[in-house]
């Protein structure tokens, strides 16, 4: 059934997409990392909606498969290397199209305890996650300014929630929120709108990439004092493979169309495949509410918070 609604979603963005390419007349936006996972299917929906997207990744096959693709121009780019981000740039500007939707969504993830995890693993992270929506973004700005464009970036729910050996990624996803915030606020004096998407788990590459970066650099959880947790934990027991039926893909490609059509997109689209996944975000995120309340001078009682509560969410 989820097979079909996804199927169905890609159908009648395609079909919707006929009309809407004469309207905006192929609206140019840039899709980092769209070689798998969520940012194909951001690419390929954006381009079967009637966009022009400049999708970006760094194999030359993925590259070829990308530029097979109708109102796909594959783009090489690591976000790691400010050279192809400045060739990016260029290339982009030389289309003739400018540039309406900048989407960040390049990432990696690094699990591992705090205090046994390399620096350089923390490194790797922080350049990618961090640094690259930073340098994109920086590069891309006076296009999408010219444009009165839209920049989204793809967060994560663990950049509320966090938990053992998630500490490095989340904190990358953790520093996407105040991304967020400060660019809204500075893009919004020229008129330039701005949107995280937090995804919750779905199918994806990620965590096979996980393992083979692990094994391949010789991880041993034989020397670990977390020995026991690393046994259970999903990255080695399923060698990083997840497979979740669920549609968030699609439902996240659905969230950046609406980032770029509406004319009051959120600042922030949680996506994620399950109620239970939802409730545990919010709750989190209530949690730090309560722990910033208590034992402070100036604590709000139980009945300024429901107030405030009722006034925020009728806004």
């Amino acid at each position: 059934m989820k097979t079909l609604i996804s199927a169905a979603l890609l159908i009648f963005c395609a079909l919707e997409g006929n009309a809407f390419a004469d309207e905006t007349s192929q609206k140019a936006v840039l899709v980092t990392g769209a070689s798998s996972g969520s940012g194909r299917v951001i690419a390929e929906t954006l381009a079967q909606r009637g966009y022009y997207v400049y999708a970006t990744a760094r194999k030359q096959a993925d590259l070829d498969a990308l530029n097979a693709i109708d109102n796909i121009q594959a783009v090489r780019l690591d976000v790691t290397k400010q050279a192809e981000i400045d060739a990016a740039v260029e290339t982009v500007r030389k289309g003739g199209r400018g540039l309406y939707g900048l989407v960040n969504n390049a990432g990696v993830g690094v699990m591992g305890p705090l205090i046994e995890i390399p620096e350089s693993e923390v490194d790797f992270v922080m350049e990618v996650n961090v640094l690259g929506p930073y340098r994109v973004t920086q590069a891309f700005a006076p296009m999408i300014i010219e444009s009165k464009g839209r920049i989204t970036t793809t967060g994560s729910i663990s950049g509320i929630l966090s938990g053992g050996f998630y500490g490095p990624y989340s904190m990358s996803k953790h520093a996407m929120e105040a991304f967020t915030d400060s660019l809204a606020v500075e893009m919004k004096k020229f008129d330039v709108r701005v949107s995280i998407i937090e995804p919750g788990g779905f199918s994806s590459p990620i965590g096979k990439k996980i393992y083979e970066k692990m094994q391949a650099e010789g991880f041993s959880m034989q020397d670990s004092l977390y020995k026991e947790e690393w046994e259970s934990n999903w990255v080695l027991s399923e060698k990083g493979e997840i497979d979740l039926e669920n549609d968030v893909p699609e439902r996240i490609a659905a969230a950046v169309i609406d980032t770029l059509e509406s004319e009051n997109p959120r600042t922030r689209y949680m996506v994620v495949g399950e109620r239970g996944s939802a409730e545990a975000t919010i709750r989190k995120a209530m949690q730090e509410m309560i722990e910033l309340n208590q034992g402070q001078p100036h604590a709000l009682s139980r009945e300024e918070l429901v107030a405030m509560l009722d006034e925020l969410v009728g806004e």
